[in-house]
Order: structure tokens, then sequence, then C-alpha cells
């Protein structure tokens, strides 16, 4: 599952931090009051993904395993697609782009 879409609020929600705002407008900025909400929001997601998590493993885990878990890695492939893409958006790559795109490519079977 793409966890960017967990991380997404409802248009609901979204309008529901408008009220509250226009509520409060005198006293807190729009940007300041919707970063809050979101950052509250989201921390609040992520906890409960990891409280998740955590209830469906054994008692062998490790914060390291946590992480991976949450923040997982992208492969040599999606990487290399991202580079491939943005080499044709922006006609240029790094060196460092250059090296993951032939690990890539040297990685694949003939």
């Amino acid at each position: 599952m793409n966890q960017d879409s967990l991380f997404k609020p409802t248009p609901e929600l979204m309008q529901e931090w408008l009220t509250k705002w226009k509520a409060k407008r005198a006293t807190v900025p729009y940007d300041e009051f919707f970063a809050t909400e979101a950052a509250r929001w989201g921390a609040d997601q992520e906890l409960e993904a990891c409280v998740k998590w955590i209830s469906e493993q054994d008692w062998t885990w490790t914060s390291s395993q946590l992480r991976s878990a949450r923040r997982p890695k992208p492969s040599l492939k999606e990487r290399a697609i991202t580079i491939v893409e943005n080499l044709i958006i922006c006609e240029h790559l790094s060196k460092q782009d250059e090296t993951t795109l032939l690990d890539a490519l040297e990685s694949l079977s003939d």
C-alpha cells in the first residue's frame, strides 16, 4: 500500500479545520493554524500506525525494525525509475544519480 495515501487528510477534515480557523482567525494566522493542525493530525496517524505495527509483532522486534516498517527505503529499481523520470524532465544527472542508475542497470539480468 502506498504510505502517502495513509497521510492525506480527507476533504471533510480540511473543512473542519477551516471552520475551526474561521472561529480563531483574529488570533491565529491561516498558515500557522493549518500547519499545526496538519502536523498534529499526521503525528496522531503515525502513532496509531506504530501501535498497530507493534501489536502485530512478537516480543522480539527492535527499534530498527519499526523504523524500517514505517519508513521503507525505495528499492534500487524505484530509485532508478525516479532518476530516469527526473532526467526526462530536467535533462541533468548528478554523480550520485548516475551511480544509482548504473547500479540498477547492472543488476538486471541479460
